[in-house]
């Protein structure tokens, strides 16, 4: 994606990946791009595990949703609050001066609260422990995205780097609770979240000594000190500012409320409704593999439909999907051969939205602000997950989890009104 380091992205050699899924391959023997993204890959995995795997020791220690729902959200929170300030001090200071100290604060944070958790620590502080490892969580998402710029100066090439860039971080869903459930074994309850803890600090440790954090940095410093021509003009003080971003933003928060209500739908699923926390890596498994065959699919070509239209239609089938399995929750059919399936087919629409999600802010926003913006995006996410995590939490104590996935189609299907209105908005505004 464009940063403010693009002057410097022609230091890259030229790489044509072409289409297909052979691009794929192409890339991830690239590398000034494969070593950034396997390490930031290893780091992301976190990001299904932390949430999942406080919602899991909470509850297991405190015995209600409604607080494991309010600690995991409280982790959002905090990560929602971090991620536009650390990407807006990347741009000012530098990838490796922002993310080794948010690595290794947030690992250090995550240790403490899986071992209040396990202390009888009051709730107020596990709350308050979750907001400092969420706050603190590096923002690596947006600073690999940043990294294309450079390590892929060819537009084409970076398309592609999107697209599997989008699906890894729904793979991390497949393997991050796959894992998770290997690592809840009798009697070790804090194993999985010092684990998670570990890979947080291997994957961003190493992301900062990949050579392209080392010239992103040394770019920043050249800007600093007003010897990059491209810093004259950054654009506007502020990504928010930029025609068509606030409307995206939106659709992302509300997007990801829903988000926040199924990944807690689908854990109480697997511990209410099928028996044991042991399945909930094959619900998820079964969700993310989806998503992550339709965001290769969507990636190894080039669509003639557009983002704007695609969508709102995308959002509408997601929709759809959930209230099929809430009706199916319901009516109290919850054999696997029945639920997997239906997972899947949700899965297939979830990678290629939040594709064409980045793809969108791509298009708005101003080279100089696309690391602020990336960061924004990143925080409406955490932050609707933060709000349909602690909702479903509650809903699902009251009424069990097929209300829980009602409200989570309610909350997609919201995202797709928002979404269409958005884009006639703006059909408007260009005419």
């Amino acid at each position: 994606m464009r940063t403010p380091l693009a002057p410097q992205a022609t230091e890259a050699p030229e790489v044509q990946l072409g289409t297909g899924l052979r691009a794929y391959g192409r890339l991830l023997r690239h590398g000034p791009a494969a070593g950034p993204f396997l390490f930031a890959t290893l780091a992301r995995l976190t990001l299904s595990m932390i949430p999942l795997g406080i919602l899991i020791l909470v509850e297991a220690e405190r015995h209600t949703y409604a607080v494991a729902g309010l600690v995991s959200g409280a982790y959002a929170v905090g990560a929602a609050l971090g991620t536009p300030l650390w990407g807006r001090l990347m741009d000012r200071f530098g990838q490796m001066r922002v993310l080794l100290p948010t690595t290794l604060a947030s690992a250090g944070l995550l240790v403490a609260l899986t071992l209040a958790t396990t202390s009888d620590a009051p709730n107020h502080l596990l709350m308050a422990l979750a907001v400092g490892v969420g706050l603190g969580y590096p923002a690596i998402g947006p600073a690999l995205r940043s990294s294309f710029r450079i390590a892929l100066p060819d537009p084409a090439s970076r398309r592609v780097a999107f697209a599997l860039d989008g699906t890894s971080v729904e793979l991390t869903f497949v393997i991050g609770p796959v894992l998770l459930s290997a690592l809840l074994l009798p009697g070790i309850g804090p194993l999985p979240l010092l684990f998670t803890a570990g890979l947080l600090t291997a994957g961003g440790v190493g992301y900062c000594l990949t050579r392209v954090a080392r010239r992103a940095d040394a770019a920043t410093q050249r800007e600093a000190a007003g010897h990059d021509p491209a810093s004259a003009d950054p654009g506007p003080r502020t990504a928010l500012t930029a025609v068509g971003v606030p409307a995206v933003l939106l659709v992302m928060l509300v997007l990801s409320i829903g988000f926040g209500q199924l990944d807690t739908s689908m854990a109480a699923t697997a511990d209410l409704a099928l028996g044991s926390t042991d399945r909930v890596g094959v619900l998820f498994a079964a969700i993310a593999g989806g998503s992550t065959i339709g965001g290769l699919a969507y990636g190894a070509r080039a669509w003639k439909v557009s983002e704007r239209h695609a969508v709102p239609a995308l959002l509408g089938l997601f929709a759809l999907l959930l209230t099929t399995l809430a009706v199916l929750l319901a009516s109290g059919t919850t054999a696997l051969p029945v639920l997997l399936p239906v997972l899947f087919l949700t899965g297939l629409t979830i990678a290629p939205t939040l594709i064409m999600q980045q793809a969108l802010l791509d298009q708005l926003v101003p080279p100089g602000r696309l690391n602020e913006a990336q960061a924004f995006l990143s925080a409406s996410n955490t932050t609707g997950a933060a709000l349909g995590t602690a909702v479903a939490g509650v809903v699902i104590d009251a009424g069990g989890p097929a209300w829980s996935y009602a409200g989570a189609a309610m909350g997609i299907a919201a995202a797709s009104v928002v979404a269409l209105l958005g884009h006639r908005r703006r059909g408007r505004t260009t005419t």
